[in-house]
């Protein structure tokens, strides 16, 4: 006779889910002491785990990767529960699901390398990111982000209109929930009011090797100057123009035989890779802004 296994015999499959916790806080003893053995006590396991504590400043950073038991609800439980350790410590914390894209908006002025090249990695998912919507001042690249499924605005900046620009860029950040302003070659500088709202939430990349060769042509500038380096920076922006706590810099080797063109060619690749880094790096929880520093916890 064959054994008729009823519906109610079958194991559940257990379901799992993954997560990231960020903090940091004052250095004092116990902090990851009481972090692990919160997830302990919750039936999670530490899959990744970075730490770093500044001496000088007495400051801890820390960034756990874990995964428990549950549903997309588990990390409403977490969070919960993770409170009063964060409370007593003094933290400052964000406990995410792990993989969640964030939804940024992307600005562009004419130069549309580093818009391609994030619009790519966002569309091969090698960034967690849903890219709301795109802005530029100018309209070379509506057809590329329409293409994409995006909605492109186009705002035209002048000096008398550049307060209307503005508040209209905060419109479209509220309308559609963006948590990430990306500067990708926006050629225009914002006002202290706007970086104020946007500080910790908007990363700009600038083309050189900060702080070096500032202001037009920064190519043209250290082909003059002979350089054997060039490079990028991706920063978040505040009110000190290109000044911004630097995230990600990436630089290429060159040499004599470089033109400038030359030049601008292996800076662009820079460009792109310095920012993509910045954008997944934060994206990923992977950054702490201390000031006018960062701590990337890779």
């Amino acid at each position: 006779m064959t054994a008729v296994q009823t519906e109610s015999s079958v194991p559940l499959e257990a379901t799992t889910v993954e997560h990231v916790l960020t903090l940091d806080c004052a250095e004092t003893p116990g902090i990851v002491h009481a972090v692990s053995g919160f997830l302990l006590e919750h039936g999670c396991d530490i899959l990744d785990s970075k730490q770093f504590g500044e001496r000088d400043a007495r400051h801890f950073f820390m960034r756990v990767h874990f995964v428990s038991d549950g549903d997309a609800s588990t990390a409403d439980t977490l969070r919960a529960g993770f409170g009063p350790v964060a409370e007593r410590f003094g933290m400052r914390w964000r406990l995410e699901p792990q993989g969640a894209k964030r939804r940024v908006l992307i600005m562009v002025s004419k130069f549309g390398h580093c818009l391609n090249d994030l619009l790519f990695r966002a569309r091969t998912g090698e960034l967690p990111v849903d890219i709301a919507a795109v802005v530029s001042n100018h309209t070379d690249h509506q057809a590329l982000v329409e293409w994409h499924g995006i909605p492109f605005f186009h705002v035209p900046v002048t000096a008398a209109t550049k307060p209307l620009a503005e508040a209209r860029l905060l419109e479209l950040v509220d309308e559609y929930d963006v948590e990430l302003v990306i500067l990708a070659r926006y050629m225009q500088v914002l006002s202290d009011d706007l970086t104020r709202r946007l500080d910790g939430r908007a990363i700009n990349i600038h083309h050189s090797f900060l702080p070096s060769f500032k202001g037009a042509k920064p190519y043209h500038q250290a082909y003059a100057r002979g350089v054997k380096t060039v490079g990028a920076t991706a920063h978040y922006v505040n009110a000190e123009l290109d000044e911004g706590p630097i995230i990600s810099q990436q630089t290429v080797d060159v040499d004599h035989t470089y033109g400038p063109e030359d030049l601008v060619a292996a800076g662009r690749d820079t460009e792109c890779k310095a920012l993509s880094n910045a954008v997944r790096w934060h994206c990923e929880g992977r950054v702490i802004l201390q000031g006018n520093r960062t701590v990337v916890l890779r």
